[in-house]
């Protein structure tokens, strides 16, 4: 079984929205999925494809598809796009990390202004520890050639 095609739409080929949700589709294509995958993805496509050109939500509605298509294919693959977890480990860096760090220099120094001190402390590992996650799911085959821009 194979994945659905996106309805070609040329008066929105500058839609960045759409763009980036046909490329992801194109590349979903390249990768061996399981038919209930594929079965699920294909019911999102039809969604997309319902779509009026029209639509004043034709954008919010192609990035909520494809939220729900790329938490799909996390859950059940583990299949991320480019620069995944990079991105979600710079924000658990920063508040995870960075908030405690700078807490304890500002205690340690007696200057609370420090705080600020570990954030980028904390961004800096979680963009290491994101990034080396990132690697390895691209060294396992579990990374689209799709970089997801919201």
């Amino acid at each position: 079984m194979e994945l659905k095609n996106v309805k070609q739409r040329p008066n929105l080929k500058e839609d960045k929205k759409y763009t980036q949700f046909k490329h992801l589709i194109d590349e979903l294509g390249t990768k061996e999925l399981p038919i209930e995958i594929i079965d699920k993805v294909n019911i999102h496509i039809d969604l997309v494809n319902s779509i009026p050109d029209s639509d004043s939500e034709f954008g919010k509605k192609i990035k909520k598809i494809q939220t729900n298509i790329l938490k799909l294919l996390e859950k059940e693959l583990k299949i991320v796009t480019k620069n995944h977890y990079r991105n979600i480990w710079l924000a658990v860096g920063m508040s995870a990390f960075g908030v405690p760090l700078g807490v304890v220099f500002g205690l340690v120094m007696d200057n609370m202004a420090l705080l600020a001190i570990g954030l980028p402390i904390g961004m800096v590992l979680g963009l290491a520890y994101g990034t080396s996650l990132d690697k390895k799911a691209q060294e396992n085959g579990n990374q689209l050639d799709v970089e997801i821009k919201y």
